[in-house]
């Protein structure tokens, strides 16, 4: 797809900053809440990205991952991930950055990436859509090194509102199973996610705020679908292809504090990944890695 223009960054975007335009943008302010009906038609660009060797150390130690010279799969995420936001936080992005869940995450990593490699970032948005819940889309940020595109991302946004699509029938609701035996638990609590927000940079009040769960219609607050993400991936740790595509839909929210099943199994090409709940046996997140 074929960008109008290309904006370049000159360095990387102030989450904090951003945070509050973000928040700004959610409030019903005349002149400031109105929002587009279509997509920015541009690519936000960074060129020559470090890696902070003491932030990819925080990171490790909140998701439970070693740290190597080599970056985890997931760790990009969180490094593109202010470019992101200046994206979806812009006026004429279609729906307010705050409140919004992450539907699906597809990375594909064509080769390791050294934690010394300096990093191109493009991010653009694409494929709006309605949904029975609300709109849809995706953001796709490419990380190239020189020529050589290393890592890519197809990351979708859920913005709940009713659409057209809303009045359908609901599915009939599977009865829950009884899980089988996990292959490790995961034990998640307020703590470890207020740990990855400051990290990854994500303080959607969903995450941090009990009060700001609740005004987006959570009974508290929930983990990052990214954290869930890259915290199963300690399962099969150091037994990820080095070219490798993690398909991930995120299923029902982790209400904190929680303890969830992990489950990973080999198969011919890969594995197969799910993180559920231990009693009701849904699942919070379902993944394959190929």
């Amino acid at each position: 797809m074929t960008m109008a223009k290309t904006e370049t960054l000159t360095e990387q975007p102030k989450i904090r900053d951003l945070y509050f335009k973000a928040a700004l943008g959610a409030l019903p302010i005349p002149g400031l809440s109105a929002r587009s009906e279509s997509l920015p038609e541009r690519t936000l660009e960074l060129k020559g990205l470090r890696v902070d060797p003491d932030h990819l150390a925080a990171y490790v130690k909140a998701c439970g991952l070693r740290f190597s010279d080599t970056l985890p799969l997931t760790y990009p995420f969180v490094l593109t991930f202010p470019t992101v936001m200046k994206l979806v936080t812009s006026k004429d992005f279609p729906f307010p950055a705050i409140g919004s869940v992450h539907a699906e995450n597809i990375i594909r990593q064509a080769r390791p990436i050294s934690v010394s490699e300096p990093l191109d970032i493009r991010t653009h948005a694409e494929n709006l859509r309605e949904h029975p819940k609300g709109l849809l889309v995706d953001i796709v940020t490419v990380v190239s090194v020189g020529r050589e595109e290393v890592w890519h991302q197809t990351t979708t946004f859920l913005h709940q509102q009713k659409t057209s699509l809303s009045g359908g029938p609901k599915p009939e609701p599977k009865p829950d199973e009884v899980p089988p035996t996990p292959m490790s638990t995961l034990r998640i609590d307020q703590k470890t996610i207020s740990k990855y927000a400051a990290v990854s940079g994500d303080r959607n009040p969903i995450h941090i705020s009990g009060l700001g769960a609740k005004a987006f219609g959570f009974p508290g607050t929930i983990a990052h679908g990214m954290f869930t993400a890259a915290a199963t991936l300690q399962t099969v740790e150091g037994r990820i292809p080095d070219s490798v595509t993690y398909s991930v839909k995120f299923g029902k929210p982790v209400l904190l504090p929680a303890t969830v099943n992990v489950y990973a199994d080999e198969v011919s090409d890969g594995w197969d990944i799910s993180l559920k709940h231990p009693k009701k046996g849904y699942p919070h997140l379902t993944a394959t890695l190929r």
